[in-house]
């Protein structure tokens, strides 16, 4: 089996691929035009990127890669507040 066939290595593809979008996605105001672009972007990309491959989609990995986008974006989102805490502020 080819390596980027591993569903494992595909997901953790998806998360690295979605940190800069979630990044970007949290200095966004919700709802707005640039907001749906960081959430739905590496989607599309990350589907070129399996074509391309020709990887095919089985709905058992699915659960798989949707917890690898959701942690790219949370991780990003968190990256971006942590980027904006003062020294002296208390950050969560």
């Amino acid at each position: 089996m080819h390596t980027f066939h591993n569903p494992w290595v595909l997901a953790l593809f998806a998360l690295t691929l979605n940190l800069p979008f979630g990044y970007w996605r949290a200095s966004c105001r919700k709802w707005s035009f640039a907001w749906f672009v960081s959430i739905h972007a590496p989607v599309i990309l990350a589907i070129a990127v399996r074509f391309s491959l020709g990887v095919g989609f089985h709905l058992d990995t699915i659960p798989l890669y949707v917890l690898a986008f959701t942690a790219g974006q949370s991780l990003g989102a968190r990256s971006y507040r942590k980027s904006r805490c003062q020294p002296s502020q208390i950050c969560s």
